[in-house]
């Protein structure tokens, strides 16, 4: 496994070692130790979470805040999604800044997104099977998050917005000026 840092201060980008042959291929998904080792982070991730989007579907941009907050590592099993982090850590030296990839079942490239960071996807093939492991568990009354279309943030999701398929909740996140207030 490979470990790049991205532009945003404590987001990583995990690239596992697949080992393919006529059969198909195998890799870890996740090895504690060998996470530890190569991130320097000892993260305890406690629940696994997965979810199941259609061609379109854009889920974020969320965050849990406080006590609550939660780092992730998150994957694609199946399909493709553009994921996007967006560091809403006041005080950082990339706050609103905003870091995408292509994560997909070809490339199982993995991202680690800390604590603080608001996170979202769009799937861009027919279906996608998302999973991700977060280090708290997930608690309503923390929800936050940032709309998606902010212009500050400038996210080019890849898919002509008619296209998008969007929660009511997700269409009614603050801006990220005033989630910043």
């Amino acid at each position: 496994m490979t470990v790049e840092k991205t532009p945003l201060e404590g987001c990583l980008l995990i690239k596992p070692q697949v080992f393919k042959d006529d059969r198909g291929s195998f890799f870890e998904s996740y090895n504690h130790k060998l996470f530890q080792e190569k991130t320097g982070l000892n993260v305890n991730f406690i629940q696994d979470n997965q979810s199941i989007s259609q061609r379109g579907a854009l889920r974020g941009i969320h965050l849990q805040t406080g006590e609550n907050a939660q780092a992730k590592l998150v994957r694609v099993v199946q399909g493709e999604v553009l994921d996007v982090a967006v560091d809403l850590r006041k005080g950082s030296s990339t706050f609103g800044k905003t870091y995408s990839i292509i994560l997909n079942e070809e490339n199982n490239f993995q991202l680690f997104i800390p604590k603080g960071f608001g996170h979202g996807f769009i799937t861009l093939s027919k279906t996608a099977i998302f999973a991700y492991k977060c280090d708290n568990y997930y608690h309503k009354t923390s929800e936050a998050g940032v709309i998606y279309n902010d212009p500050m943030l400038n996210i080019d999701w890849q898919l002509p917005k008619e296209e998008f398929i969007l929660s009511p909740k997700d269409q009614e996140h603050p801006t990220l000026e005033e989630f910043k207030s």
